[in-house]
Order: structure tokens, then C-alpha cells, then sequence
């Protein structure tokens, strides 16, 4: 019966150990996780701010072009019309 019981309570300090050690992997795991989670937020605000002036620059110019283009249709449209005699 000793035996049994030697056996208990190493089975048991077993389980206290593992239980220790689980519980650090999973505040290093939570630590590691915000860290993470911090450095993207970042990244992507960085790179947002960044980006942002480059597409609305590019949004502009991009009408710009577009009113242009619509002109220069509208235009030929007209000097088309006024170049060919009507029947």
C-alpha cells in the first residue's frame, strides 16, 4: 500500500509541476500574442498613412484624365457632326 501511495503523490507533484509549467506557456503565448498584435496595428496604420495621400493623388489625377477624355469625346462628337453635311 505504500507503494501506491509513493506513487500517488509523484503522480501528483507530476501533475502540480505540469500545471506550473502550462500556466507560464500560456502567459508567455498571451504576451506573445499582444506584441503581435501591437507590431501589425502599426504596420498597417504606418502603411495607411503612408498610402493614403498616393491614392487620393491618384484618384484625382485618374478624373482629371476622365474629364479630359470626356471632352475630347464630346468634342470630336461635335466637329464629326458639323464636318458631314446632313441629306
Amino acid at each position: 500500500m505504500t507503494d501506491l501511495k509513493r506513487r500517488w503523490q509523484t503522480v501528483q507533484k507530476q501533475l502540480d509541476q505540469l500545471s506550473v509549467q502550462a500556466q507560464r506557456a500560456r502567459g508567455q503565448a498571451r504576451k506573445r500574442l499582444k506584441r503581435l498584435e501591437r507590431r501589425t496595428r502599426v504596420t498597417v496604420t504606418r502603411a495607411l498613412r503612408t498610402a493614403e495621400p498616393q491614392v487620393r493623388d491618384a484618384v484625382a489625377e485618374a478624373s482629371r484624365v476622365m474629364r479630359g477624355l470626356r471632352a475630347g469625346v464630346k468634342a470630336g462628337a461635335a466637329a464629326y457632326r458639323a464636318s458631314t453635311p446632313r441629306k
